[in-house]
């Protein structure tokens, strides 16, 4: 909640997912200026996170919402591995899991 100086459980950084839930509720309209907006997400200029796959909201690409960065594709299931140019925004994936592997059901 006050930035990674502030978290004492190492666990939080790989195990919480409460920063992208927030960042997909959260009102498109509303301004960091706002009295209401996540004091979180000002914390940062720009925000990059995984071990949160995308696919579970049926995406296989990047996706920012308000600062934050999920590059999480879902490579361990059956999307594509993607690396990603945090400069330029530029991405590069795989093809899909299945289609790599044919007999890996991943962790489906």
């Amino acid at each position: 909640m006050n930035g990674i100086d502030f978290e004492y459980f190492p666990e939080m950084f790989y195990w919480d997912r409460t920063l992208w839930e927030t960042a997909l509720g959260l009102n498109k309209n509303i301004k960091p200026t706002d009295y209401n907006y996540p004091k979180r997400f000002t914390l940062y200029k720009e925000i990059y996170i995984g071990h949160t796959p995308l696919t579970r909201i049926g995406k296989t690409v990047p996706l920012q919402m308000a600062n934050v960065w999920n590059v999480d594709t879902g490579a361990a299931f059956t999307g594509p591995l993607t690396i990603m140019d945090v400069d330029t925004k530029d991405f590069w994936q795989s093809e899909p899991l299945p289609s790599l592997y044919p007999n890996e059901k991943g962790r489906n």
